[in-house]
C-alpha cells in the first residue's frame, strides 16, 4: 500500500526501549520514521525540539506525529514551520517536566491550541503526569482525550507491548490520507 503520510515516532527521555509499542510500530511501518537525540539522557528543548523539527520538515509527506511522554512535550514547542507540516498527532502519557529537575528545561509547558487534530492518551496512575494534568493539556492544545484507567506510563513496563488501542487510535488519526492496517506481529 502507498502511504500518503508519515509517521513521525518520537519517543520520551530515555528513549523507547524494545518492546515498546512506539519500538515495534517503527519497526513494522515502512513509512514511519524515528526521531533520534544526541543525548537521551540530558534533554535540552532547544537540541531536542531542534531535530524533531528536522525530521518533520525532510518528511516527504504531510506528518502524523506518535510522541510519548516527553516527546509530547518537544510536539508541543514545535514552531509553526514545523507544525504545518503535520496533519494530526497522537500524544501518549505526556510529561509532567516541572517535577523532574533534568526536565525543567521543557517547561514551561506552552498552553496554546495545535494547529492540527490531536489525540491525547493518559493514565490515571501515570507515576510521571497526574490525569488532571494529562486534561489540562488536551483542554489547551485542543485535543481529543482517552482517559485509561490504571495504565501507567503506557509502555513496556506497564504491560503496553504491541498496544492495540493505541494502533486504533492512530488510524482515527488517517483522517483524508491513508494510514495502514496493523501488520501482523511477527512470531519467533
Amino acid at each position: 500500500m502507498t502511504s500518503t503520510i508519515s509517521i513521525i515516532i518520537v519517543p520520551g527521555w530515555r528513549d523507547s526501549g524494545p518492546g515498546h509499542w512506539q519500538s515495534l510500530w517503527a519497526e513494522r511501518l515502512p513509512n514511519a520514521r524515528r526521531v533520534v537525540q544526541d543525548d537521551w539522557i540530558t534533554p535540552t528543548r532547544t537540541a531536542w525540539v531542534g531535530q524533531l523539527e528536522k525530521t518533520v520538515l525532510a518528511a516527504a509527506n504531510p506528518v502524523v506525529i506518535v510522541a510519548h511522554s516527553l516527546g509530547c512535550i518537544a510536539t508541543s514547542h514545535m514552531g509553526s514551520e514545523a507544525a504545518s507540516r503535520v496533519c494530526g498527532a497522537l500524544l501518549v502519557a505526556p510529561a509532567d517536566p516541572e517535577r523532574r529537575a533534568i526536565l525543567s528545561d521543557f517547561a514551561p509547558v506552552p498552553y496554546a491550541a495545535l494547529p492540527y487534530r490531536s489525540i491525547v492518551v493518559a493514565s490515571s496512575n501515570d507515576p510521571f503526569c497526574p490525569i488532571r494534568l494529562a486534561g489540562a493539556y488536551a483542554r489547551a492544545w485542543g485535543s481529543e482525550f482517552v482517559r485509561m484507567q490504571n495504565a501507567g506510563h503506557i509502555n513496556i513496563d506497564s504491560g503496553h507491548g504491541e498496544w492495540p488501542l493505541g494502533w486504533a487510535l492512530l488510524q482515527s488519526l488517517e483522517g483524508d490520507h491513508a494510514v495502514p492496517q496493523q501488520p501482523a506481529a511477527q512470531h519467533t
